[in-house]
Formats: C-alpha cells, sequence, structure tokens
C-alpha cells in the first residue's frame, strides 16, 4: 500500500485531515474518515453543560496528575469548582509522558513515554492547538532502515521475498504471495471485511458489540493469524520483521485493530522540543488565576486547581454525609496519613496502581475484577547520547534520517531523531553533529528480558544489538556513546505498567464496566486504560475531559 507522507509543520485541522483522507484513499477504505473523526473528537465542551461559575464551592478530588487528570482539572475549573490534584511524583510533570534532556539546553532528549501523535488523534491535537504547542513530523520521507530477521540484514527497500522467504517454512501459497499482499492480507483483510458502522465499534467502549465484530475481541492476535489460514512459518516471518506485534501475540486482536483501523502509525507528529510541554502547559494554566485559555470567562467564575506533588493516595471511601467521598493519602517521607472529603473524584490512576488502595465499600463487582486483572503491559526504552551521528555517514551502515529499524533481536526497534530530515538549506546538517538515539524500543516480555538484567550487561547487549543490527564491528560504538538511559515502566513503582492492552475477552467483559462511575454518581474514571485507545495521549485526554463532563451532567441532575 502507498501510503502518502506530508511534511507539514504545525499542520492546520484541514490539512491533518486530508492526510487522513489520502491514506485511507489509498488504503481502500475513504469511507471510515467521517467515522474515525466523529470516534475521536473530543466531548462536547464541559460550558455547554453547564455554565461557568455554576460548581462555584464544590470540592473535587483528581487522583492522578498525569495527563488524564490534568485535563479532566482543566475543564473542571471552568465551571468554577475548587480543584485538588493528587499526584505521587515529587520530582517531575506529566506521568507516563516523560521527556529526559541530556542537556541543558533542550536540544538533546529522549522520550520514555508519548513519543507521537497520529493526524487523526483529534482530542490530542485540540489540546496541543488549544495550548499553542509547535509540531513536526516524525515521519521520514526517506525509507532506508534496516530490517535484521533470522541473522539476515536488509534495507526496508529491499526484497523480503529474495532475503527473507527462503528462510521461513511459507507453504507454496504464502511463497507465491508478494510481500506487500501477504501484509495487507494479514493487518488489513479483517478491517475491509466489515460493515464501515460496525468497524466504529474499534473506537468505541459499549455494553455489547455487533455480532460480526463479537468474535474477534475473543480472539489473540496469534488466533486470529491461525484463523485466517497463516501457517506458522508466515506468522514467524511477519511478527520478525513487524516484533511489536511479535511482541503481542498474546494480546486481544482488538488492540492492534484499533491501531491498524484509525491509521495511528501513519502521518504521526512531536511537539518540538518534548512531549512534556503538553503537561507543564496545564500545569501553568493551575497556576495562572486567569488563564488565557479560559479568555471567555469572566475571572470571578474560575475555579481553582491546587497541585499537590508527592501525595500517595491510600484508601478511597463513601461517606455516610450526603454522599461525599473521603479520600485518604500520604506525603511522600511521611508516616501519617491525610484525609480530605470531597463532593466528587476523579480517579485517574492506573489500575495497576488502584490495586493497592483501600476502597471501602468495594466499587461494583466488575470493576473490582478489572482493578485485579485487566492487563498491563512492559515498555522498556534505553536512549543513547552519541557524540555523533553514525547512522547519517554516508556508509554501508548509514544513510538513515528518521525512522524505525527493526529485528528479531532482543532490542527488538532501533528509532532514529527524524530532526535532520527537513534541515533548512542555510543549516548545516551534519552527520558529526551530537544526536540521541532509541537504542532498544521494545514490549512485553522482552522489554522484562532487557529491562531487569543488571545494568552493565544490559548496556552491553544492547550496544552489541545495535552494531549486530547496522553491520558495525564489535566495539564500533564504545567510543560514539557518551552515556545511557534506561526506562523500563513495569520497574517504575508510580506506574507498575507502560500501558494497558486487553487479553482475549477482556474488552467485552470489562471495558464497559471500568468507564461506569461509582459511589452514587460521586467518583468517576479517567486514564488510557478506559479508553478505546490504549497506550495512547488521546485515550487519557479524552477520558478526562470526559469524566469532567460527566460531574457536570450529575451535578445538573442533583435533587
Amino acid at each position: 500500500m502507498y501510503t502518502p507522507i506530508n511534511p507539514v509543520t504545525n499542520p492546520t485541522d484541514e490539512e491533518r485531515h486530508r492526510m487522513l483522507q489520502d491514506t485511507l484513499e489509498n488504503a481502500g477504505r475513504p469511507e471510515d474518515y467521517e467515522y474515525i473523526l466523529k470516534n475521536l473528537s473530543p466531548p462536547p465542551d464541559i460550558t455547554s453543560i453547564a455554565s461557568s461559575g455554576d460548581m462555584r464551592g464544590i470540592k473535587i478530588g483528581v487522583l492522578g496528575g498525569g495527563i488524564a487528570g490534568m485535563a479532566a482539572a482543566f475543564e473542571l475549573r471552568k465551571l468554577g469548582a475548587d480543584i485538588t490534584i493528587l499526584e505521587a511524583s515529587k520530582d517531575r510533570i506529566g506521568g507516563r509522558i516523560y521527556t529526559y534532556y541530556f542537556d541543558d539546553d533542550g536540544k538533546l532528549y529522549a522520550e520514555f513515554g508519548a513519543m507521537r501523535v497520529p493526524v487523526s488523534h483529534e482530542t490530542s491535537w485540540h489540546y496541543m492547538n488549544l495550548f499553542h504547542l509547535d509540531t513536526e513530523t516524525g515521519t521520514t520521507p526517506h525509507y532506508n532502515n534496516f530490517l535484521y530477521v533470522h541473522n539476515t540484514r536488509l534495507r526496508v527497500t529491499d526484497s523480503v521475498e529474495q532475503y527473507l522467504y527462503p528462510k521461513y517454512e511459507l507453504t507454496p501459497q504464502e511463497r507465491a504471495t508478494p510481500w506487500g499482499e501477504l501484509i495487507d492480507f494479514a493487518f488489513e483483510y479483517q478491517i475491509r471485511k466489515l460493515p464501515p458502522e460496525v468497524r466504529a465499534q474499534m473506537l468505541q467502549i459499549l455494553p455489547e458489540y455487533s455480532p460480526e465484530y463479537q468474535p474477534l475481541l475473543n480472539l489473540s492476535v496469534r488466533q486470529y493469524l491461525e484463523a485466517i489460514g497463516l501457517s506458522q512459518g508466515a506468522i514467524s516471518l511477519l511478527t520478525g520483521t513487524f516484533p511489536m506485534t511479535g511482541a503481542l501475540l498474546d494480546v486481544s486482536y482488538s488492540e492492534t485493530l484499533s491501531e491498524d483501523y484509525s491509521m495511528d502509525f501513519v502521518n504521526t507528529y512531536l511537539i518540538q522540543g518534548g512531549f512534556v510541554k503538553l503537561p507543564l502547559a496545564f500545569y501553568q494554566s493551575f497556576q495562572n488565576a486567569y488563564p488565557a485559555q479560559y479568555s471567555a470567562i469572566p475571572p470571578s467564575l474560575i475555579g481553582t486547581a491546587a497541585y499537590q506533588p508527592g501525595s500517595y493516595v491510600t484508601g478511597i471511601y463513601q461517606s455516610a454525609y450526603r454522599d461525599k467521598v473521603i479520600v485518604r493519602y500520604r506525603h511522600d517521607g511521611e508516616a501519617k496519613d491525610f484525609a480530605e472529603v470531597f463532593d466528587y473524584v476523579v480517579c485517574a490512576l492506573p489500575f495497576s496502581v488502584l490495586r493497592e488502595v483501600e476502597i471501602m465499600p468495594f466499587f461494583r463487582n466488575q470493576k473490582m475484577q478489572a482493578i485485579y486483572e485487566f492487563n498491563y503491559a512492559d515498555v522498556q526504552k534505553t536512549a543513547f547520547l552519541c557524540n555523533r551521528r553514525f547512522w547519517e555517514r554516508d556508509a554501508s551502515y548509514g544513510n538513515i534520517l528518521g525512522g524505525i529499524s527493526f529485528t528479531d533481536l532482543p532490542i527488538q526497534s532501533i528509532i532514529y531523531p527524524s530532526d535532520h530530515n527537513y534541515c533548512p538549506e542555510d543549516t548545516l546538517c551534519s552527520p558529526e553533529d551530537p544526536g540521541i538515539l532509541i537504542a532498544s524500543y521494545n514490549l512485553n516480555q522482552q522489554a522484562v528480558r532487557v529491562g531487569n538484567l543488571e545494568e552493565r550487561r544490559r548496556y552491553r547487549l544492547i550496544r552489541e544489538n545495535v552494531e549486530e543490527v547496522h553491520g558495525l564491528p564489535r566495539g564500533f560504538l564504545n567510543s560514539i556513546v557518551d552515556s545511557s538511559k534506561t526506562v523500563d515502566w513495569y520497574r517504575e513503582p508510580l506506574f507498575r505498567g507502560a500501558l494497558t492492552f486487553a487479553l482475549p475477552g477482556q474488552k467485552n467483559s470489562l471495558s464497559y464496566a471500568m468507564t461506569l462511575p461509582e459511589y452514587n454518581n460521586r467518583v468517576f474514571f479517567a486514564g488510557e486504560h478506559i479508553a478505546s485507545k490504549h497506550g495512547w495521549i488521546q485515550g487519557s485526554l479524552y477520558t478526562g475531559k470526559a469524566a469532567a463532563n460527566q460531574i457536570a451532567y450529575s451535578y445538573k441532575k442533583r435533587p
């Protein structure tokens, strides 16, 4: 499938929509365009539900100061509420948006959390545009990355049929199928097979799903590939060349369907200077009594948002007094617990963290079941600060400007910076410039296996894997890598998981219950784990905004 790439900086909504339309047309399903926009657009503005100032004097607790909790607080403040954000981290802002700067100038940085926004993710763009954040394309027009699979090194422009097909036990029909058609059959066939209105359910959380879509929710990725008739050899070939899919063979097929349906990996964008600029923009608005984003609201009607870092939530309780909610929390480094009473609560804690919080009385049974068992995947990223960009050199191991190299080695993928792709003509962009290489980005079991190695062993493994993928002599990178940093999200104590990936059956048995309020419509939920877009900023922002709206609806309906 030909995919049009448009290197537009700071695209307008019209430009983004045109990119999405072009991509869908080339995929043979232009009819999905309106469905995708409808389901990924932000919920209505909260002031269409209640008037500014309506909730003055109402106390709202937001549990978790990641991007979902921030979005909820930002919206509720428009109604005049007094909001307290309890965030466990005292060292940084952003939750699983984690930009790490290797230099004091903020030019050399790595994204250890969220790192891209597709053009189709309308809610993400709503907030990025609202805060006037500059964006640049993260998609390279120069496809020259490596595939290193089955001890075979090739460029992505080389013939997979020639170099890799002979390495795998394919059926005669598979061997006669061009590589592009085999990919299309594996990843696009099922989407086109469903009616457009049914496909839209891939972006929805519903109490029940259509008979055509429902069976797919109970299959893992591997089970689906087997069900459509692919041999184990073909599955090994696909998962070797697409190792991120290979890492997710045991998760629900609905997860990959959702991403493929809305073209999440085509025409992606970055926030210039780092993704942390988005949570910082929310945070700065909380510090301002009259933020520019509220220009249409009289200052006297704007609420407050108190951001409390270093506050660990330890308990959530339903009060016998007027349906209020009691939240117990502990300040970092202190043994004493504090308690605060709220009229409403937005719980934006990952369920991996909520599992240790005391809840009395219990939430509904399905919600508690989801807290116990909903699947969180691991992600491991290791960044190298390189004193020169060996991958950009005009050499057999170089000529790469952005993009991703894939491998079946433990590192799974290497991500290259794309900033030299669009250098102005009067600016010198040299391979001898320093740069940040994501030397390993892997998921699930591979992340656990690499991330849990002792630090020196892990660094050596990753360095040698990168050398192997590029065809470099052993030790070549010793003089090039000045420093490195690893983040393994299973080992981050405030998160204990990178993102949710439903296991087969979990979307239809648990996801809808995860979205429902508790304690007589006093506790509402937000976060990527309850969204249709797991693992994306889109899901966090959408559910944060939706939770704020649900509180506004509930407040308006009160006796």
